[in-house]
């Protein structure tokens, strides 16, 4: 028998060797929906082809320049992927490949890794080329896009930048960005729950993250181990669901204990990236949760999003998280980003005991505030201890628990906010 650049038998599983010696979907499809070419940091290069019917996988096909090891995983990611919806083979990771070889050598165990991602980035491909390539700006009809034409104090590089942008956020139907004056009002909990219930009323919806000294929608929406991956120039989001897909900086540090300390032009880079370079596709909205204050980072998303865009301001009712968001209404009104409404959370307890209101933190506090600034008022989401519980597991509240007191308060927002005739589905 030739080399086969595997360990012996008796040192690998029966499974793992014969998807060595004859590693089943082996080659390309001369039909195919998806297809992705990734190569490793051991330097293998694999190739997925995919056929997709009615939402799921119905052929896959792989090649691989690697020895037994790479032929094996991406034999048996094949076989796994093959007949399940989009959604459940996105979600097969190295594990669930390492599971149906049962096992390889240590030092071969970053070839499943590699079959896994090569499965993703084959199934994102199939998506974007799903999509409406609408984004196109030599086909644009539109007569007021002001990314047509250079302007003529830019760079010729400048313009080409400006234009993907552009293109980027044709795609996209609404831009919600979630703001607060103030730190610690649970503005991330507002927008990880948020984006759920868009996602569940048949949405299609990105989340964007761009806290970078604080990125936490990653453990909020249980994707901490989520892994980016590149396909050319673009960068593919991390998917939840068919529906809803996350993008975080959190994604991009090796280590979650890393503390980023960037000025001013890095983050306004890493945004202006992020915005360009995900491949959300076509969305419906895109979520964002920027950090507290009006800094760096609100102030680049307020003027890069272009429109339609509009800001979700999150408070709480007492008067020093309420003069904070004061000062977040006027930003609004100084960087010409309207005000969809101001959200008051943590907006009383019902006794566990008893089930007598206790507002903890006052009430009325962001219903006087949209009052006085003229903004719409959206509603109170009660404190609710399920909320917490359900964000340090990693599960939005309204997945799991969409009948306790706060989920169904998180509902009625959507249902306001889709009511303002800002639905803009294509």
């Amino acid at each position: 028998m030739e080399d086969i650049g595997f360990p012996v038998q008796g040192q690998v599983s029966s499974q793992a060797l014969e998807r060595f010696e004859r590693p089943r979907n082996y080659g390309p499809l001369e039909s195919f929906d998806g297809h992705a070419r990734i190569t490793g940091p051991c330097g293998d290069t694999m190739e997925f082809w995919l056929q997709v019917r009615e939402g799921r996988i119905r052929e896959a096909g792989f090649t691989t320049d690697g020895c037994g090891p790479s032929r094996a995983a991406g034999s048996m990611a094949t076989e796994l992927a093959i007949g399940k919806p989009l959604v459940e083979a996105a979600r097969i990771e190295q594990a669930d490949v390492l599971a149906g070889l049962d096992g390889l050598p240590k030092e071969s165990e970053p070839c499943a890794l590699l079959a896994s991602n090569t499965l993703k980035a084959a199934i994102e491909d199939f998506r974007r080329r799903k999509a409406d390539k609408s984004g196109d700006c030599s086909r644009c009809e539109s007569t007021t896009c002001t990314s047509k034409q250079r302007r003529g104090d830019e760079s010729e590089e400048e313009f080409r930048q400006r234009q993907a942008l552009a293109r980027r956020m044709c795609q996209i139907g609404y831009k919600l960005l979630v703001l607060s004056g103030k730190g610690g009002v649970g503005k991330s909990t507002v927008a990880a729950n948020l984006a759920t219930v868009l996602a569940q009323t048949g949405k299609r919806v990105g989340l964007l993250d761009i806290d970078v000294h604080g990125p936490s929608i990653p453990r909020l929406m249980g994707v901490e181990t989520g892994r980016v991956l590149g396909t050319g120039e673009e960068l593919l989001p991390v998917r939840v669901s068919d529906k809803l897909a996350v993008m975080s900086i959190g994604f991009l540090l090796p280590d979650r204990r890393q503390a980023v300390i960037w000025r001013g032009p890095r983050k306004h880079g890493v945004i202006r990236q992020f915005l360009t370079d995900v491949a959300w596709g076509q969305l419906d909205y895109l979520v964002v949760d920027s950090p507290p204050g009006t800094g760096d980072e609100p102030m680049s998303i307020a003027q890069l999003v272009g429109s339609p865009a509009g800001a979700l301001i999150v408070t709480t009712p007492q008067e020093v998280a309420v003069s904070d968001v004061r000062r977040c209404v006027t930003f609004c009104g100084e960087v010409s980003l309207p005000v969809m409404g101001i959200l008051e959370n943590m907006s009383g307890l019902a006794c566990p005991k008893c089930g007598e209101r206790i507002d903890l933190f006052k009430r009325g506090g962001g219903m006087a505030l949209a009052q006085e600034m003229g903004a719409p008022f959206l509603g109170q989401i009660p404190i609710d201890p399920e909320v917490v519980t359900a964000g340090d597991a990693g599960i939005p509240l309204v997945r799991d628990g969409p009948q306790s007191p706060a989920a169904k308060a998180f509902t009625d927002v959507v249902r306001s906010i889709l009511a303002r005739n800002l639905d803009l589905e294509r």
